[in-house]
């Protein structure tokens, strides 16, 4: 009689590819940490980076980026640009840091114009605008998270997060970039100190009041803004 032997996998074997998934999965895991960490880094480079530049225009050229009133006659920049007034703030034109293309740039979007022009920061540095073609000179950089990235002259109230002066928003963060991103450079409080946070209800929203304190569920994101 010839007896049947039931063919399966042995404990060595199963032992074997439990440890592979474990691997698998950590290796995973890992991958998906340092990009976190990659994207808080790069937030916070953003943030001083811009910081940095815009002391250095002003040190160039006596004059703030966007408001430069010597700006579209020194590099030929056209009517599109022809909206700064030298008044020493961000607001010719403008409503906020994440401010719409017009035919006649709003200071908010110069601002970013001025830089190129300068070398400060990278990108192109002519380009036709229209209601439907932004012009891509003034065009707002996007952060690590595809967020938006403006500049505003904020005016103190508590629909400014209660900041003062030139501030630099960037938006879409997730809650736990957020905090990291605070912790890193600031008080670790959402409303108070150089770096203030709003919790987001839609994608690069205008800028609010500041959240009452940051919660990390995985799902909220957080326009933050530094004062430069």
């Amino acid at each position: 009689m010839q007896i049947k032997r039931q063919s399966g996998f042995t404990l060595v074997e199963i032992a074997i590819v439990l440890v592979i998934i474990g691997l698998l999965l950590g290796g995973i895991l890992k991958g998906q940490e340092m990009i976190v960490q990659a994207r808080i880094k790069n937030i916070i480079n953003d943030l001083n980076g811009i910081t940095a530049a815009y002391a250095s225009y002003q040190d160039r050229y006596r004059a703030i980026a966007g408001d430069d009133l010597g700006a579209a006659t020194r590099w030929t920049l056209g009517a599109a640009a022809a909206n700064a007034n030298g008044d020493g703030a961000l607001l010719q034109g403008s409503t906020g840091y994440n401010d719409p293309t017009n035919a006649t740039e709003p200071e908010t979007r110069l601002f970013w114009w001025h830089m190129r022009q300068a070398g400060f920061i990278p990108g192109p540095t002519t380009g036709a605008a229209s209601p439907t073609t932004p012009q891509q000179a003034s065009q707002q950089p996007t952060n690590a998270v595809g967020g938006m990235i403006g500049v505003m002259t904020a005016n103190g109230t508590a629909a400014n997060m209660g900041m003062s002066g030139l501030i630099v928003c960037t938006a879409n963060i997730p809650d736990k970039i957020a905090i990291a991103v605070d912790t890193a450079i600031d008080d670790q409080g959402s409303g108070s100190g150089t770096l203030r946070s709003m919790q987001q209800t839609g994608s690069n929203p205008a800028i609010g009041a500041t959240a009452a304190n940051y919660i990390e569920n995985g799902t909220n994101q957080y326009l933050m803004c530094k004062g430069v």
